[in-house]
């Protein structure tokens, strides 16, 4: 029987010339991530460890992105801290300040994942990497700690689940659709510790902005990774901005699945996520009407340049409702700058939009946009838990960036079509 491509990984980076799911085993890593939130711990125990440095100052990234520009005493604490950890030890991929973008989007864009990797990082949305072909998963910041001194990490090899994804898409459809569709399918612990693969002529029309999109919320289903084929779009993406030289791993059409999914994208309207779970899904057709005080564009699920430009779109020569504040935040400095040349800011402005630096602040209440009491936002982001942005008797609604667009300027939940 032949394997499929997150077993093909796990065995080359293990040393193995098979794996089979449940498998233990101890593989090289490729690269390790943290953030100003969970690298403090990690860095704590590092000093615990007596270990006198990392496995490889190349292979060690610290993204300062959820609470920069620093929003309190404790923040600049915790990056001041981070900042001389990189600089005792030479960390070569540092990135604060001017540089900064959220990480999940920053890490591809900069080149430092490839395909064929196995990546682990301090942060659950890790898993967004597999959206390049590589293996790519959430770990604590103790695990990470190992990863960083030892450069390499135990891992369980996990089974996997396919989606096959074929026809055409409807006007407005993203992966931010499909994977919202997906966990409201199988639910939020559908594929728990298993790797979700997704293939299909559907998958293969997609952006490689909605491809990182789907891959970023496979956790959301309680997967361990999410993963893609590597095809003429990835290979496109990667050229010119890969750091290294990589290789391309394929599932053998004889792979085993523990199950398999058909879905036909024909079928799918925008969707959202209503509280207070991701897998709470439904067409945005069904909930149209309800009243929001908040919406988010940005994140690292959703603040690339096909998101903002799919809002600049819908919000061209139109304002933002009454009572609505509509934050806008492109997830890197090169996305920043590339919705700035093409004319989007003075759109998002001439609606009344809030244009934020890059972060990940709204997204776990951290800052730029926590709610109050009883306050409701539509989120481009991937979580909308009971308290997530903000307080525990707000409400956060999960869709794309087409549909938080329209719904910023209706002041309610709205299908784009509505405002065009």
């Amino acid at each position: 029987m032949g394997m499929t491509m997150t077993e093909k990984i796990l065995a080359a980076h293990a040393g193995k010339p098979r794996v089979e799911p449940g498998e233990i085993i101890e593989a090289r890593l490729d690269l390790t991530l943290a953030n100003d939130i969970t690298a403090p711990l990690s860095l704590e125990e590092f000093e615990k460890a007596g270990a006198k440095g990392v496995f490889d100052p190349e292979r060690v990234v610290f993204v300062l992105d959820h609470f920069t520009p620093n929003k309190d005493i404790i923040s600049a604490e915790n990056c001041k801290t981070i900042r001389a950890f990189a600089a005792k030890y030479g960390i070569t991929n540092f990135y604060e300040g001017g540089a900064c973008g959220i990480e999940h989007a920053l890490l591809p864009e900069q080149g430092l994942v490839v395909p064929g990797d196995l990546v682990i990082g301090a942060d659950s949305h890790t898993c967004t990497y597999g959206a390049l072909g590589a293996f790519s998963t959430g770990v604590g910041s103790t695990d990470l700690t190992y990863g960083m001194i030892m450069g390499s990490l135990w891992f369980k090899v996990p089974e996997s689940i396919k989606f096959v994804c074929t026809g055409k898409w409807q006007r407005w459809v993203t992966g931010k659709d499909l994977i919202l569709h997906i966990i409201g399918l199988i639910g939020v612990e559908g594929a728990r510790y298993e790797a979700m693969e997704f293939v299909g002529d559907a998958i293969e029309a997609l952006s490689m902005d909605s491809r990182l999109s789907i891959a970023n919320m496979a956790i959301e289903a309680g997967a361990k990774n999410g993963i893609f084929k590597v095809d003429a779009k990835t290979l496109d993406y990667v050229a010119g901005r890969a750091k290294r030289p990589y290789k391309v791993f394929e599932s053998d059409p004889d792979a085993h699945y523990r199950k398999v999914y058909e879905i036909d994208a024909r079928s799918l309207s925008p969707q959202v996520a209503l509280p207070f779970l991701p897998s709470n899904a439904k067409p945005v057709g069904e909930v149209k009407g309800v009243a929001i005080d908040q919406a988010v564009i940005g994140s690292c699920t959703n603040g690339r340049l096909e998101d903002l430009e799919m809002a600049a779109e819908i919000l061209k020569g139109k304002k933002v409702a009454k009572g609505v504040r509509c934050i806008i935040i492109p997830a890197t400095p090169d996305i920043y700058r590339t919705a700035l040349s093409r004319g989007y800011f003075e759109t998002y402005l001439d609606a009344g939009c809030i244009i934020s630096p890059p972060t990940c602040g709204p997204c776990l209440g951290g800052h730029m946009g926590v709610l109050a009491r009883g306050e409701r936002a539509v989120s481009t982001t991937n979580r909308n838990f009971v308290g997530r942005m903000g307080h525990p008797e707000s409400e956060v609604i999960l869709a794309g960036a087409a549909v938080a667009a329209a719904s910023a300027i209706k002041g309610e939940i709205a299908h784009p079509a509505e405002v065009l």
